[in-house]
């Protein structure tokens, strides 16, 4: 990646901007873009397409192809207008990223030299009262990136208070959770939360702030969230689709914006380049295949203080890379013997 083509990228993404409002410039752009080195021909995979800025972008350095994929209807409406100023380079498609393989078959793309995956939720979505994902507005207790499965309220009007506890306390990594489930269920008892406001006002009468950066309902809707969405389980199934459809050389770009995401796709990519810990008696060691990743960078890739200051989301961003080997795809039960590990080491 030359200045110039960041220059190009940057001008581009400028105009989507002025044509798109809900349009803004991808967290961590220019690191992933010299990860993903766009060249002409080649065909680019964005599996998590939101306002379109990693298309956008990558279409502007290179003559290069783009599918891009997104669950939210929204964005693939948005995504299809902006598909047509590209004849043809642009395809998008309506889908989740853990079910890749499957959504390109039909297109039959050719040779895959890299994908890009900026997970969590858009800026478009948290700044839509009506998807209920922020306690910044009131809205409907929804969190849905798509219109199926169970709504945040569902969850907190089906969950036992022991199951809503532990939910809180593995996605939302509150240590209040007990005490928040609590609540949560005695106020649902007296009528049903629908409601953002509602949901974050309760959080915050048990919830003390101990940060003034941090609402004190942050974790919770974080978990619920990630619940409704089963954003962890989508990532599990996106890296192995990454590792399936990626060609020797072909390259991995992965934004996270938490804790809980930025360690799942470590430890994936520790394992698949050799870097795994080694088994226990519960779970012995296997005779372990050929390295199908080479890391890129031991560490991840935050943000400066200049994306900072423009961009405050890109403060908890997190940028991690690896390169796909010419070693054939690791079975799957390499990954559930990787995650029984994980579980006994809790």
């Amino acid at each position: 990646m030359t200045a110039e083509h960041v220059e190009k990228a940057a001008r581009v993404l400028t105009d989507h901007a002025a044509r798109d409002p809900a349009a803004h410039v991808p967290v961590l752009l220019d690191a992933a873009l010299a990860i993903l080195t766009p060249h002409d021909g080649a065909v680019y995979i964005d599996g998590t397409f939101g306002t379109g800025g990693y298309s956008v972008a990558l279409l502007a350095v290179a003559n290069c192809s783009v599918f891009a994929i997104d669950r939210d209807p929204e964005a693939v409406r948005r995504g299809r207008i902006l598909a047509d100023k590209y004849g043809g380079r642009l395809t998008i498609i309506e889908g989740r990223f853990g079910e890749m393989a499957a959504l390109l078959a039909p297109f039959a793309p050719g040779p895959i030299a890299g994908i890009v995956l900026d997970l969590g939720i858009s800026s478009a979505q948290l700044d839509a009262p009506e998807r209920g994902f922020s306690f910044r507005y009131d809205g409907p207790l929804d969190m849905r990136m798509s219109p199926e499965g169970p709504s945040a309220a569902d969850l907190v009007a089906t969950r036992s208070e022991e199951e809503l506890g532990q939910l809180i306390r593995d996605l939302g990594e509150e240590r209040l959770a007990r005490r928040v489930a609590r609540a949560i269920k005695a106020a649902q008892r007296r009528r049903p939360i629908r409601r953002t406001r509602e949901l974050a006002e309760i959080v915050r009468s048990v919830v003390p702030q101990t940060d003034p950066g941090r609402d004190p309902a942050t974790r919770t809707f974080q978990a619920l969230r990630i619940a409704v969405n089963d954003e962890l389980g989508e990532l599990d199934r996106g890296l192995l689709e990454a590792e399936h459809l990626l060609v020797p050389g072909g390259r991995l770009a992965v934004v996270s914006f938490h804790s809980l995401e930025d360690r799942r796709v470590k430890q994936f990519l520790q394992q698949r380049s050799g870097w795994a810990p080694r088994g226990s008696r519960h779970a012995p060691d296997r005779v372990a295949p050929a390295a199908s990743f080479e890391v890129l960078g031991r560490r991840a890739v935050r943000a400066g203080a200049v994306e900072i200051a423009r961009n405050p989301r890109a403060r908890s961003a997190r940028l991690r890379a690896a390169q796909r080997t010419a070693a054939p795809a690791w079975p799957t039960h390499c990954h559930d013997l990787q995650r029984a590990r994980r579980e006994l080491r809790k």
